[in-house]
């Protein structure tokens, strides 16, 4: 019996212990609580705000200091512009040889990563370079690289006996050259990321995929891939809401954002014209608010194929 009181009197608990626990847990919640809603109103100061403010910007119209609402007026104006249709254009383009050459590189600059046993740390860091690199830097670099008449890119082709390019200069390859450029400056980013789910996938996939006599192309398309699968995907979505706003290697390359006859002219930058040249927020705030709406129709749709196929 006095074996049984004393262990009941041990598992009855401390009041004063307890109480001091409650104290120390309520004291780091609210230290952990001070420091997210210190997040939080930055995030909301300097993000939500600026995309309500856009919000209600594009349903009024500032002139001398007076605001009026003038409701759809400014996206009516915006969709008048002779300017808005090739912007879209030019946006898509962009869009499109971005990914073409933009997506698929980085991944395939990773499985050689992968695959390499010797000097993998100085290539990672050799292909993470560009991104350290201020990105007007970077391009002034390219606009030496691209200059007719001293370049390097131009310089290269005639030592090949190969006809040379007004890059640049030229309608048809300025678009090309503002991706190339692009794609250096942001590969490495992406490359460090496939490199990290490449480097998840067990090898005894591999070693199966090889007993049953897969080449490496096979092996590619049977197990790397489909392992990759959801980081290729979620890649995919954040490369077409970044590309879609392009805006500084236009503007840097071509010493304004427009091109030749506006070869280069993006939404992003007509969003910039409205704003600082014309002065003409609502518009600008219209269509920044047009932008926004396409990219979440993209992420909606990104949404329920990824649904579709976890069913």
């Amino acid at each position: 019996m006095a074996a049984i009181a004393v262990l009941e009197s041990s598992t009855k608990p401390q009041p004063q212990r307890t109480r001091s626990t409650f104290v120390r847990e309520l004291r780091r919640n609210l230290t952990a609580h001070a420091f997210l809603i210190g997040a939080v109103l930055s995030f909301a100061f300097f993000s939500w705000y600026p995309m309500v403010r856009e919000f209600i910007m594009s349903f009024q119209k500032t002139k001398a200091g007076h605001t009026t609402w003038v409701g759809l007026h400014n996206l009516d104006q915006i969709s008048n512009d002779p300017s808005f249709g090739l912007a879209w254009r030019n946006t898509a383009e962009f869009t499109v040889l971005a990914l073409l050459l933009g997506y698929a590189m980085p991944f395939f600059v990773a499985i050689l990563l992968n695959e390499l046993r010797h000097g993998r740390g100085y290539l990672r860091i050799l292909v993470y370079l560009p991104v350290m690199l201020p990105p007007v830097a970077s391009l002034v670099l390219f606009q030496y690289f691209y200059n007719p008449d001293y370049g390097l890119f131009d310089h290269l082709l005639r030592i090949l006996h190969l006809p040379t390019s007004q890059w640049l200069q030229s309608p048809s390859m300025a678009m090309v050259s503002v991706v190339i450029a692009s794609t250096w400056m942001n590969m490495g980013s992406a490359t460090l990321v496939y490199l990290a789910a490449l480097q998840g996938i067990p090898g005894e996939l591999y070693e199966a995929a090889e007993i049953d006599g897969a080449g490496v192309l096979r092996r590619i398309w049977h197990v790397t891939i489909p392992q990759t699968r959801l980081i290729l995907s979620m890649m995919l979505m954040l490369q077409i809401v970044a590309t879609m706003q392009v805006f500084v290697e236009p503007f840097v390359l071509t010493n304004g954002g427009q091109g030749v006859n506006g070869s280069v002219t993006t939404i992003v930058y007509l969003i910039y014209q409205y704003a600082f040249n014309f002065s003409n927020y609502g518009a600008a705030s219209a269509l920044g608010l047009l932008l926004l709406l396409v990219l979440v129709g993209f992420a909606l749709i990104y949404r329920w194929l990824n649904r579709r196929s976890e069913q």
